[in-house]
């Protein structure tokens, strides 16, 4: 049993809770994304998660994904108050009206960003010029809540009339959609997710 503890790779201490997470850090968390429904599913899922866990969030991935239309903006877009109560009765998803109104209202902003940018993430992807941020923290502690570039994407965010996106929710998409490496450098992910994204 020491032995097999031993092979497996250092990860951020975060990512060693439960199979969720370290499924979640190993593959997703950092890698820069580029596509449009990804980065809205990510932008879900991140509303949804305030004030709760993030394992809570992972748990129920699956089902916001069956309830949000497979995270199709254009399709959740269309949602009305009367697909708005059935949501609120689906007990795999966070059944907060005011976070299942904001993904609704989000997805409307989403489109028009589309529209108005060729695509979210040429819109996106300009706060970091292009390219990922490339940090290198020894410690969670020395991770920050937000930043210059996250309090300016909130604030565009929100004046385009998106919500549930202040800028520690801002700086944690950033850092789930790979515009930020946040990995520890003794995390085994943290030179795999270096370079251009």
């Amino acid at each position: 049993m020491g032995s097999a503890r031993s092979t497996e790779p250092e990860r951020c201490a975060w990512a060693t809770r439960g199979p969720l997470e370290m499924a979640y850090h190993d593959r997703d968390w950092g890698v820069p994304v580029h596509d449009d429904r990804r980065l809205f599913e990510m932008l879900v899922l991140e509303g949804a998660q305030t004030g709760l866990s993030w394992s809570t969030i992972l748990r129920k991935r699956a089902a916001y994904r069956r309830a949000f239309a497979d995270f199709d903006p254009a399709a959740v877009a269309r949602f009305d108050e009367a697909t708005c109560q059935t949501l609120l009765q689906d007990p795999g998803i966070v059944r907060n009206r005011l976070k299942v109104q904001s993904a609704v209202q989000n997805a409307r902003a989403f489109l028009e960003v589309q529209s108005a940018c060729g695509s979210f993430d040429r819109f996106l992807w300009g706060f970091v010029d292009g390219r990922p941020i490339q940090n290198a923290w020894r410690t969670l502690a020395e991770l920050p809540a937000t930043t210059r570039e996250s309090d300016l994407l909130s604030q565009e965010l929100r004046r385009r009339g998106f919500r549930f996106v202040g800028s520690t929710i801002c700086y944690a998409y950033m850092q789930a959609v790979g515009m930020v490496n946040d990995h520890l450098v003794t995390c085994f992910r943290w030179r795999e997710v270096v370079g251009p994204g």
